[in-house]
């Protein structure tokens, strides 16, 4: 039985590629080529035309930056605004993701306590049925919210750490009495929790996500914890550059995947790619793929 995070080593060794793809449908960000306007108007007529679109979407972008990536990140809200027929887009867009050999990890945050946190884990890292190699998760709730999530060995869990959100100083930074800020006691925690979850390369299934927009904070993490893997949000449309990103990763390059989602889905919105026009928003996507993967190797190695 191999490690989830041994397989996802490989994965990012093989494709030398440390870039997380999200899919993160913002329907008013769509091309009109492959969302009508006009479907927006009324959602909950139209889920299952949109619904349909998404799909398309995101089959289009994985086809395009299959060879570029390692990961993809679907972002579960976008889904679940569709209702049925987006978390059945979801499924479908996880599966054919799989079937590019590309490692899903679900943006979800789920969480809760005892049975509950178990259900979780049964319904998207204990069903075989399901697409999913990992899933993002809230520690908050103490080590029977997250030992669940850790249960099957072949898939993981990225907990939140210290997030890319501005807001995240309202409680991530504050102080405790023994000096430590509330992520870096979370960070300790972490890391000791997922210690019997190590795999050969050295790091955990217990993995943690830390954002690219606080690179002092994101240094000083790293150093702080040895073998807990990052996943780094925060890249392009938040603000964070490839520089930002580099004391995530260990001497050896290794250790984080860097996500971008509206930077790589919408590229073709953006004057450096807008000469690809929105009919190939999926040639645009590559391209920025490419760019992104590039520069963090370029800074990492």
């Amino acid at each position: 039985m191999k490690y989830f995070i041994d397989h996802l080593q490989e994965k990012i060794e093989a494709k030398d590629s440390r870039i997380c793809v999200g899919l993160d449908p913002h329907l008013d960000l769509l091309p009109e080529k492959v969302l009508a306007a006009e479907l927006l108007e009324d959602l909950e007529a139209n889920q299952e035309e949109i619904a349909a679109a998404v799909l398309t979407f995101n089959k289009n972008i994985i086809d395009a930056v299959a060879d570029m990536t390692a990961v993809v990140k679907p972002q579960m809200a976008f889904y679940e605004k569709l209702g049925v027929p987006g978390m059945k887009a979801l499924w479908q867009t996880m599966a054919y993701a799989k079937a590019k050999d590309l490692i899903v990890l679900l943006d979800g945050k789920r969480n809760d306590i005892g049975s509950t946190a178990g259900a979780y884990a049964e319904a998207y890292l204990e069903n075989k049925k399901t697409e999913i190699d990992s899933i993002t998760i809230n520690p908050y709730l103490g080590s029977d919210g997250i030992l669940p999530f850790l249960r099957n060995k072949e898939r993981g869990a990225f907990a939140l750490l210290r997030t890319s959100n501005p807001s995240a100083v309202d409680l991530q930074d504050l102080k405790l009495d023994d000096g430590r800020t509330v992520y870096q006691a979370v960070g300790d925690f972490l890391q000791e929790l997922g210690s019997d979850y190590l795999g050969e390369c050295g790091y955990s299934n217990l993995a943690a996500v830390v954002g690219a927009t606080y690179p002092k904070e994101l240094k000083e993490i790293r150093a702080q914890l040895d073998s807990v893997f990052f996943l780094i949000p925060g890249f392009g449309a938040q603000g964070g550059g490839a520089a930002d990103i580099k004391a995530g990763f260990d001497k050896d390059g290794r250790g984080a995947v860097v996500n971008s989602s509206r930077g790589i889905n919408f590229a073709y919105r953006k004057d450096e790619y807008a000469h690809f026009g929105a009919d190939n928003y999926a040639k645009a996507a590559r391209a920025a793929a490419e760019k992104m993967k590039n520069e963090i190797n370029e800074v990492v190695k």
